[in-house]
């Protein structure tokens, strides 16, 4: 059954799939973004620097999870020269006797919602208490059990571990919670997408869309976090998925085909694409590969060199994969094993590595052809996936906002190219199963983001999960 969502704001939630109903397949493609660099959270960091005053107190017996020892004497403490490290011993002296409790003070650099996680291996075996609040514990035999706590900038708090064994280390880590931007954040500090998490602030996977990965993002899994680069990203699936699962009353396969650093005007070059001459500002000619063709270019009138690559090769790479799946699509999904499946539409977010994002100095040779091969590219994609009707949505580039593009840029000259393609006056074919997506409104910068890498959104899982719904709704209005 569908999963209960709370997702009013976007569309109404489907009922279960009528059984012997066709899987809806959604083929998306692109480069990085599309493979999916939206953050869900903050990496955890060796812990160090921020903990000073660092004491090791030993006490007699052995140790007890219940007892408290502050309200005991020690038999010797052990002020720490340094603290941190990256082995268990690390040459710091945590007694091998006794029972061992380390003390000390924390200062934070920056205002955030932190966890804690003390020791590594046998060491983890212990209570932490930070500022009064009991931070991790984990008792021999048991799992381990954390609670955040807000900590201010620069205000020094003190924190205690108390190991319930002997092999106690300053090895630690810590990671923020809030940092603005990641989806953990976002939903859970901000309030948006709720959608994708359970009462108890958990992300669940929707049981009624599935998500395969070809080439990169390689998950095979109901859809989920992780979808994304890696375990622990995302990119505009999620978002998309919902919308599309929300609409659909069958169930929903996405099928993502994309590589980072590609562009369309080469790497993704469809076929039937030919070369073509360009003339530079120095009057010399040059020839531009058609598909199959390498390199990239070649002075007219000479030999070219090749190279280990070829004009429309990711196009190969991607699709092929795409092809490989659906052909072996009962044995691939068991679960729809009988059904069938429909090309349901298209979707597409790239742009980049054919310009770049600056938007400064006039536009390339690829952005000047970007229109014309995004044409192409929907052309084919329908043909080979014999899908003359699917709908196909167009995510345009969307860095900076389109603040700071100067006109005539490759950066405007590619978005121009995006928007464009949907507009019937100049693709009439187009008319009403053409849809461009204008993203530049869910660009969020680095002050707010995760990281600071502009063609990356910064990997900020707002963005991401923005141009997902966007791409979903438009994906909608083209069906009905």
């Amino acid at each position: 059954m569908v999963l209960a969502m709370l997702f009013a704001p976007l569309l109404t939630v489907s009922v279960a799939a009528e059984p012997g109903g066709k899987v809806k397949v959604y083929i998306l493609s692109g480069q990085s973004n599309m493979v999916g660099i939206g953050q869900v959270t903050g990496a955890d960091a060796r812990w160090g620097k921020e903990f000073t005053e660092t004491v090791v107190s030993v006490y007699e017996g052995t140790p007890d999870a219940k007892t408290d020892y502050d309200a005991l004497k020690p038999t010797k403490t052990i002020p720490l020269a340094e603290f941190g490290g990256v082995n268990a011993a690390d040459g710091k002296p945590f007694p091998k006797d006794g029972v061992v409790v380390l003390r000390g003070q924390i200062t934070m650099p920056v205002t955030g919602v932190y966890e804690f996680a003390p020791g590594y291996g046998a060491s983890e075996q212990n209570i932490m208490v930070v500022d009064g609040v009991e931070v991790y514990r984990r008792e021999v035999g048991g799992k381990a059990s954390r609670a955040a706590v807000k900590l201010e900038a620069g205000r020094k708090v003190p924190f205690k571990v108390c190991y319930l064994n002997n092999e106690g280390s300053a090895v630690g880590w810590v990671s923020r919670k809030d940092i603005p931007g990641t989806l953990k954040s976002v939903v859970g500090f901000d309030g948006k997408f709720k959608y994708l998490v359970n009462d108890k602030g958990e992300f669940v996977p929707r049981d009624d869309v599935w998500y395969t990965g070809v080439v990169t993002a390689v998950a095979n899994q109901w859809l989920d976090i992780g979808c994304g680069a890696n375990a622990v990203s995302i990119g505009p699936e999620l978002g998309f998925g919902h919308v599309v699962g929300n609409h659909h009353d069958e169930p929903v396969l996405i099928l993502k085909a994309s590589q980072g650093n590609r562009s369309l005007g080469w790497d993704f070059l469809p076929p039937g694409s030919e070369s073509f001459e360009v003339t530079d500002a120095e009057g010399k000619a040059w020839v531009y590969a058609g598909y199959k063709q390498t390199p990239d270019r070649w002075e007219k009138g000479t030999e070219p060199k090749t190279v280990d690559w070829y004009a429309g090769k990711q196009y190969d790479d991607c699709f092929n994969a795409a092809k490989e799946v659906l052909a072996k699509f009962d044995e691939k999904y068991p679960q729809w094993k009988g059904r069938g499946y429909e090309i349901a539409g298209f979707g597409w977010w790239q742009g980049h590595k054919d310009g770049g994002e600056q938007g400064k100095g006039p536009a390339g040779v690829h952005a000047q052809r970007y229109e014309q091969n995004l044409a192409h590219l929907i052309r084919t994609l329908r043909k080979e996936f014999n899908a003359p009707n699917a709908p196909f949505v167009v995510a345009t580039c969307g860095f900076n906002g389109g603040e700071g593009w100067e006109p005539g840029s490759s950066a405007a000259t590619i978005f121009n190219a995006q928007m464009k393609v949907s507009d019937a006056a100049g693709h009439p074919e187009f008319r009403g199963n053409v849809t461009s997506v204008d993203t530049r409104s869910f660009y969020r910068g680095p002050e707010i983001s995760p990281r600071n890498q502009s063609f990356h959104y910064h990997g900020n899982a707002e963005t991401f999960m923005l141009v997902g719904e966007a791409m979903g709704k438009a994906m909608v209005e083209l069906c009905k």
